[in-house]
């Protein structure tokens, strides 16, 4: 008789068990789904960032092969208007020797744009690999790295370079920034400017006022590392804030709100460096 009351009473803990076994192994699948929603969210982000890369890279690669046909062409003209002066008489070579010089110009007008077409393709891929190839499986995640139009985005998150809800340089920061510095200082004539970015939560810091403050503070703390600590040149060094006003993902999730958290090296090119190909003349005299 004991065994027929404790029969229900066994199936009934196996039953419950069983159930606990099934809760726990829908929890943890839960968990894996929502890692696989915000991993989904990450790369669907990041392929939308270099769709817009890809679509101004080949704008930029557009306008100057236009350029390039139309100095060819313009060289086919020149060619044609001096064979056709040849084929006349004596007359007129004072115009044949203008011709030659002209055409001789627009050759070298030609080679100048894809010289600086190639400059231009393969840019992005110098200055990304002289960085990159020192840095390690951890550290690449905290680092992003572009070049738009010819200017370096370095692009820095604050868990790697801060402490936390602070403006001072985390220990951890320091291999990451030795590296930056020696791109820097590699491409010497380049200005620097280091830019806070913040997300849109408000600062709750009795000694910072606001998100500008904080972005403006973690700029130059950068900027002071990189001259005091890494001989960078302080004249060619700016610091700027621009608090949670640029932000380049979406401030209503977490991942979003990480990934505005970031201070950008910006290395730009000095103007003069490219002015003297861009709206260049060829068929006019040099100074002109």
């Amino acid at each position: 008789m004991k065994i027929k009351f404790l029969l229900p009473i066994i199936l009934l803990v196996a039953v419950v068990a069983q159930s606990c076994v099934s809760n726990k192994k829908y929890q943890e699948l839960q968990t894996n789904y929502n890692k696989s929603i915000d991993t989904n969210s990450k790369l669907k982000q990041s392929w939308q960032v270099t769709q817009q890369e890809l679509s101004g890279s080949r704008a930029r690669v557009s306008s100057l092969e236009e350029q390039i046909a139309q100095a060819k062409a313009n060289s086919a003209a020149l060619q044609n208007a001096l064979n056709q002066c040849l084929a006349g008489n004596n007359q007129g070579n004072v115009n044949i020797a203008k011709l030659a010089d002209q055409i001789s110009a627009s050759s070298k007008y030609i080679q100048e744009l894809v010289t600086l077409k190639n400059k231009s393709d393969s840019l992005n891929l110098i200055l990304t690999n002289n960085l990159t190839r020192s840095l390690n499986q951890d550290e690449v995640k905290d680092v992003d790295i572009k070049v738009l139009k010819g200017v370096v985005y370095v692009s820095l998150s604050d868990n790697m370079l801060y402490k936390s809800g602070s403006y001072e340089i985390s220990p951890t920061a320091g291999d990451v920034l030795s590296k930056v510095a020696k791109i820097i200082n590699d491409y010497s004539t380049y200005d620097v400017l280091v830019e806070g970015n913040t997300d849109n939560v408000p600062i709750k810091q009795t000694n910072i006022r606001n998100n500008w403050d904080l972005s403006a503070l973690r700029a130059s703390s950068v900027v002071q590392t990189l001259q005091t600590t890494y001989n960078v040149d302080p004249k060619r060094l700016t610091a700027g804030g621009r608090g949670e006003y640029n932000p380049i993902a979406d401030n209503s999730s977490p991942s979003g709100k990480s990934q505005n958290r970031r201070t950008q090296i910006i290395i730009t090119p000095k103007l003069d460096q490219f002015m003297g190909l861009i709206g260049k003349d060829p068929n006019k005299p040099a100074g002109q």
